[in-house]
């Protein structure tokens, strides 16, 4: 399978330099076509795109924003595309924001992402440390290893339908006010039987968040199934992430961030991951704000739980909407199609036609 390679001309010279090593690396032995410009991004449904950001030492790139601009503009652009990045930068800042940024831009306009999709070239590279060891050479060759791989697995990944698909649901919101929630059980309506849905409520203390354990602490208890501080996570949550084959997040905009609960979740799940993957379980979410401010909590989403926890994001995978007063999201012009267009999301991306 070829591989499109969307890498924007960078605003400074010699800005692409150590990313032109990183591809050649990566790329090296694969049928690849180049794009380098906003307006080339036409007839690209159905590919595969590996998007490469040269964003300098201040994280500015002019073409990354003609291309941001329009991906924004043009909602089907990339419709059944499946993408990673690689964003290289000459600080230790910008390179995750560009990278979710343009992540979410994508995502809406129907490019799905491959669980952990993102490779990060910091300016020291101090962030394949750990990788470097675990390979036994240098932070370069790290980041180039990096590449690779992440090349393979866009080239080859391929996901199977379901029969019977299990969603698992979680929330911190109180049924009866909740907009998010009321938005939820029209879209459980639509879902119908040929979907098994779990939901778990995350609210009034039931979990506490992550305190920190050391490494090895935390990995001990995770090889077990468990998490040092037990409770509701470990005997409810976790194994209901293990048998679900799609995470449902049901995320209120908390002050432009998920709520402190649904943030503890996220935390508390890195014990689970020490001894497994998500890459076979997507994400989708429900984000409702009161003024503004939901593409914000949607970055949240997929920087945590896509680029961190390897959960694959299916093209669109948020219902993004704007409601105050309780009952005012179904009330929005246009809601009931845009609930009928996000369930019957769920069922294609996860279903046996």
């Amino acid at each position: 399978m070829s591989l499109t390679l969307i890498y924007p001309q960078p605003d400074f010279p010699g800005a692409q330099e150590r990313l032109d090593g990183v591809l050649a690396h990566a790329l090296a032995g694969r049928e690849v076509t180049v794009l380098r410009r906003a307006e080339k991004l036409d007839g690209l449904a159905g590919k595969r795109l590996l998007f490469a950001l040269p964003l300098g030492e201040w994280g500015c790139n002019g073409e990354c924003l003609r291309i941001l601009t329009r991906l924004r503009r043009e909602p089907n652009l990339l419709e059944g595309c499946t993408a990673g990045l690689i964003a290289d930068g000459a600080s230790p800042l910008y390179t995750k924001s560009a990278a979710a940024e343009l992540t979410l831009a994508a995502n809406l306009a129907g490019c799905a992402f491959l669980g952990r999709p993102l490779v990060e070239g910091t300016g020291s590279l101090a962030n394949f440390r750990i990788q470097a060891k675990n390979l036994g050479c240098g932070l370069i060759e790290a980041y180039d290893a990096a590449a690779r791989e992440l090349a393979q697995r866009l080239e080859g990944e391929v996901r199977a339908p379901l029969t019977r698909p299990n969603l698992l649901v979680l929330h911190a919101s109180s049924h009866h006010t909740s907009n998010t929630m009321a938005l939820w059980n029209k879209v459980r309506e639509r879902l119908g039987d040929g979907v098994d849905c779990r939901e778990i409520g995350l609210r009034n203390g039931t979990l506490s968040d992550c305190s920190g354990c050391p490494y090895t602490m935390c990995l001990h208890f995770g090889e077990r199934g468990g998490c040092f501080y037990g409770g509701v996570m470990q005997e409810e949550v976790y194994p209901a992430v293990r048998s679900a084959d799609a995470l449902v997040m049901l995320c209120p905009n908390y002050n432009d961030a998920l709520s402190a609960n649904l943030t503890a979740f996220i935390n508390r799940l890195t014990a689970l991951f020490r001894q497994t993957r998500f890459y076979d379980k997507a994400l989708f979410a429900i984000v409702v704000s009161g003024y503004s401010g939901g593409d914000i909590v949607a970055r949240q989403l997929i920087a945590a739980l896509n680029m961190n926890k390897s959960f694959y994001l299916p093209g669109r995978f948020a219902l993004l909407e704007t409601a105050n007063d309780p009952g005012e999201a179904l009330a929005l012009p246009g809601m009931e199609g845009r609930l009928d267009a996000f369930a019957a999301h769920i069922q294609s991306t996860l279903c046996t036609p």
